[in-house]
């Protein structure tokens, strides 16, 4: 009786042969042993699977028929190590390895057909299995030619070793059943080995590099190991085989090409000491990953792909799972595209692996919601389809079959009822990735209605020509840039400019593309001269970027939204000529009008300072820059665009603040620690240190551009000490000391003009006994400095003053402090006197008004007699009404005013509604880079409100 009888006719005498040859090679003993095994029909029919689908997997049992046993009573036969000990020659070790690797892949081939192990384990077994055979190679041949060359050293004397790299699917753990490795080989430095026979570093690991290709890629008599790629390498094949890290690093930063990045997206070192494929994998990541988004990868990308499927139709290659429409390669291209472009400023998509890099692409908003899984699936399926076209014959292919009986065979293998089921799941999953890949690589042409940029075409072609001019001037007129003699000499003065005559030709390219995309944006704006005039910059700024301008060409409504912006606002748009780097802020639309709490503010920056090496203070402080000039803009887009009110734009930049602040000093703290240790008493929970806010900070109304008044207090004991240890570097150092050189260190971090301009600039000059006093008090101190020698604009200073970072306990106990402070009863005369006085000082010093003009903030009736008036009452009546001094704004302040019934509703209201409309005026003016003072006649009536209740108040 057959023991197949379950499985298809068709394959039954086939698998009788097959099993009766197999009998013989295993012996009477073996065999009974293995049909004892196989009384469950499940087992059976995963043998047939296997037979049947792998030609590779028949021959190998038959070579070694306890292989076949082994694999039915066992779940997992491991992969154990090569000895290279134990061998005695190259022979020997050769034979290993192809025993080894025929093993492993019969192995895989059976857990693939009878559905033990999935895709990613099975592609994790293939990658070990070649990381296992380089590292046995290297070490072996490593060993044999320092035997007789010596050990390769630098200049120094110190040993080196061979890093390899490996490319691909081995450098991503995805390795195919029947798969070339794709790798490169490095080595630290130039020199020469230590033996007699001394050998130049270059040729002693040329050597090794060409003994570890020939013990994995020959072809002997056990077979091969795996077929070895080198083209990959600088210069491909007429480049050297190995060279040292210098050479790559000069290479990659000169000749560098995009599809090389491409390649280097899923690089990994796979042999070698650790230490120094770190350091080539760090000297490698500023060519792969740029610091900016970077679109241009995506033409490269096209590119890559087009020429693709030039081959696949010319040769023919429609059946082709990887090259072809909806292939293998397309899945790839999709997560790829992304790494390329953003990998720079998100580390997290560095992930090699694409099984684990599609959900992160879709949790961060690259991906449409529910896209990351259909694309997972249907890769599965690709590549369990591949797997099995390659067990076949143990040939790298990857294209269907054409025959009937091949076809069939692939179908009953994977556990399909027919080659027309399995193909319409090939059908479907190849259109998922073909839809997808669409989507996020086809040029925008060829999924997008032609643009209304085409008729500006031919206006920025001739813009600097004579000929034309009367035609482009009435043009432009037509479209409402008035006056067009300006706008066309603008265009034509960027088009004849030095700068874009020597540009290359791919980026003459982009810009060609970008400015009539520009001019049909600008059209489209009130002021379309204007939007034009505030762009332009931003385009010089970055023409030798452009990269950029790819970033904006691809995504329309970015240019919409940057056009938008920066006709609103010639701040915003000063920002991003600056900082081009901003423009990724206008991707998401919904994310950049999306007004965000503290909390949420707070949580982000964190995230982007945990994606930071915590050892690179260059890296941290630039990654603080970015966000804060990305959250401004943000704050200033919804500002423009009517999102957020008045109090709301100040609340957001007070929070950005304080949040940068909290993140500076844990910087700060953590450089400080590591060079002193640790204060007696104190921990990085408990710093016994805080930041004290004053001013805009304080009263939480900063706005663009603000700077930060700011105060250090400690209550650590000025008598004890650091616990640093000489040991590690440290010196111990006493407290006070310590705490002066942290808050010396948190202000180096917020006010060093770094790539990206400072971060803040920071006043300190409000702390006790001002410049002339201890940069870091203790709250004794503070306490006693407050009652014994602050003067009174120093009291209506604390008015507005608040704990914004540092120790949770302190920051209590200050605000504590303060209530008692303020809520102190003193002398109305004097006090009136010297607010009064304190007063008419400013206004004669910085009043900038005049019979014409009003000053906003000093003018008579202006933003400042509103907030003395409110530090007035808050000094004066605080300590029959505590909570008028809870809060530190003046709004709030003002209300809380009404409530303890210390002042009408009718009083506080309209100096409230002077106070919004001055700052609302004045916010305004900022973002369009105004001085605070508007024409005499506006505000007319706030002023004379103001000054009413200044003689009602203070005489």
């Amino acid at each position: 009786m057959s023991l197949f009888q379950s499985c298809p006719q068709q394959f039954q005498q086939q698998l009788d042969e097959q099993w009766n040859h197999w009998r013989e090679s295993a012996g009477e003993e073996l065999a009974k042993k293995a049909e004892g095994l196989l009384p469950d029909e499940s087992l059976q029919l995963w043998v047939a699977r296997s037979f049947t689908g792998s030609d590779f997997f028949y021959q190998q049992c038959c070579r070694q028929p306890q292989l076949l046993v082994d694999l039915i009573s066992e779940d997992d036969l491991g992969l154990e190590p090569v000895e290279i000990e134990n061998l005695d020659s190259d022979e020997a070790l050769d034979r290993e390895l192809r025993r080894l690797r025929n093993r492993v892949n019969a192995e895989v081939i059976w857990r693939d057909f009878a559905g033990q192990w999935d895709i990613p384990r099975i592609c994790a077994r293939l990658t070990a299995l070649a990381e296992a055979c380089i590292q046995a190679a290297l070490a072996w041949h490593h060993r044999e030619l320092v035997g007789r060359y010596g050990e390769p050293c630098d200049s120094e004397g110190n040993a080196q070793s061979m890093v390899v790299l490996g490319m691909g699917k081995l450098g991503a753990d995805e390795l195919n059943l029947s798969s070339d490795i794709d790798l490169i080989f490095a080595y630290p430095e130039p020199g020469q080995t230590d033996g007699e026979q001394a050998l130049e570093n270059q040729k002693f690991f040329q050597r090794l590099g060409q003994r570890l290709i020939k013990s994995l890629d020959a072809i002997t008599a056990d077979g091969f190991v795996f077929r070895v790629d080198m083209r990959l390498r600088p210069y491909g094949d007429s480049g050297p085989l190995v060279s040292h890290f210098a050479a790559l690093e000069d290479y990659y930063q000169t000749q560098g090409r995009e599809w090389e990045r491409y390649a280097m997206v899923k690089a990994r070192p796979v042999a070698g000491d650790r230490a120094p494929a770190d350091e080539l994998m760090e000297l490698l990541r500023p060519f792969t990953y740029r610091r900016y988004i970077d679109f241009s990868a995506i033409d490269a990308l096209r590119e890559m792909k087009a020429l693709i499927q030039r081959q696949v139709r010319a040769r023919g290659l429609a059946d082709n799972i990887k090259l072809g429409r909806g292939g293998i390669r397309e899945v790839e291209f999709i997560a790829q595209a992304f790494q390329l472009i953003r990998g720079g400023r998100e580390p997290a998509l560095r992930e090699r692996n694409l099984l684990r890099l599609l959900p992160l692409l879709e949790a961060d908003g690259h991906l449409e919601p529910g896209v990351a899984q259909p694309l997972a699936d249907a890769y599965l399926l690709l590549r369990r389809v591949e797997h099995a076209l390659q067990a076949e014959r143990d040939q790298q292919t990857q294209t269907l079959p054409a025959e009937d009986e091949r076809r069939q065979k692939l179908a009953f293998a994977l556990g399909r009822s027919s080659w027309e089921a399995l193909q319409d799941e090939l059908v479907a999953a190849r259109a998922v990735v073909e839809r997808e890949f669409d989507v996020v690589i086809a040029p925008p042409e060829e999924i997008a209605e032609p643009s209304a940029a085409e008729e500006w075409e031919g206006l920025w072609a001739s813009c600097a020509a004579d000929a034309g001019r009367e035609v482009n001037l009435r043009a432009l007129e037509g479209e409402g840039f008035a006056p067009a003699a300006e706008a066309l000499d603008l265009l034509a003065e960027l088009r004849g400019a030095p700068i874009v005559a020597a540009l290359p030709n791919a980026a003459r390219a982009r810009l060609d593309q970008f400015m009539p995309l520009l001019l049909a944006a600008a059209a489209h704006e009130n002021q379309p001269l204007l939007a034009l005039r505030r762009v332009l910059p931003l385009v010089r700024a970055v023409l030798r970027r452009s990269a950029y301008l790819v970033l904006v060409n691809e995504n329309p409504p970015v240019l919409k939204q940057l056009v938008h912006l920066c006709s609103a606002s010639p701040w915003i748009a000063d920002q991003l000529a600056r900082h081009p780097i901003l423009l990724d802020e206008l991707l998401d639309s919904r994310r950049l009008l999306a007004p965000a709490s503290a909390a949420d503010i707070a949580d982000e920056l964190r995230r982007e300072m945990l994606r930071v090496d915590p050892e690179d203070l260059e890296a941290q402080m630039e990654a603080l820059r970015h966000f804060k000039q990305g959250q401004s803009l943000r704050t200033a887009a919804q500002e423009v665009s009517g999102a957020l009110p008045l109090m709301k734009v100040s609340d957001a930049l007070t929070w950005l603040a304080e949040a940068i602040l909290q993140q500076s000093l844990q910087l700060a703290w953590h450089q400080v620690v590591e060079k002193y240790g640790v204060p007696a008493g104190a921990s990085a929970e408990e710093m016994r240190f805080a930041i004290i806010a004053y001013g805009k900070l304080g009263g939480l109304e900063l706005g663009h551009g603000s700077d930060l008044d700011i105060v250090f207090v400690h209550d650590a004991d000025p008598q004890q000490s650091t616990d640093g240890e000489p040991g590690r570097d440290q010196r111990s150092i006493d407290n006070l000391s310590f705490y002066t050189r942290l808050a010396q260190r948190l202000i180096h971090i917020l006010q060093t003009r770094t790539l990206s301009g400072p971060l803040y600039e920071v006043d300190t000059r409000l702390r006790p006994s001002g410049n002339s006093g201890l940069l870091v008090t203790s709250l004794a101190a503070f306490e006693k400095y407050q009652r014994e020698s602050a003067w009174t604009w120093e009291h209506q200073a604390l008015v507005r003053t608040r704990a914004v970072a540092g120790s949770t306990r302190l920051s209590r106990e200050f605000e504590q402090l303060r209530l008692k402070l303020l809520c102190e009863p003193r002398d109305d005369n004097k006090l009136r006197s010297d607010v009064v006085e304190m007063r008419n000082k400013m206004r004669a010093h910085l009043d900038k008004s005049n019979e014409k003009k009003f000053d906003l903030k000093q003018g008579p009736g202006g933003i400042v007699d509103i907030e003395f008036m409110v530090q007035y009452a808050a000094l004066a009546w605080a300590h029959k009404a505590p909570s008028i001094v809870r809060y530190t704004d003046n709004i709030r302040i003002l209300e809380c005013l009404i409530e303890a019934g210390l002042m009408s509703a009718h009083q506080a209201d309209h100096l409230i509604d002077a106070y919004k409309a001055y700052r609302s005026e004045g916010h305004r003016l900022a973002l369009q880079q105004l001085p605070g003072v508007v024409d005499g006649d506006q505000f007319k009536a706030e002023r004379k409100t103001v000054s009413t209740n200044w003689q009602q108040l203070l005489g």
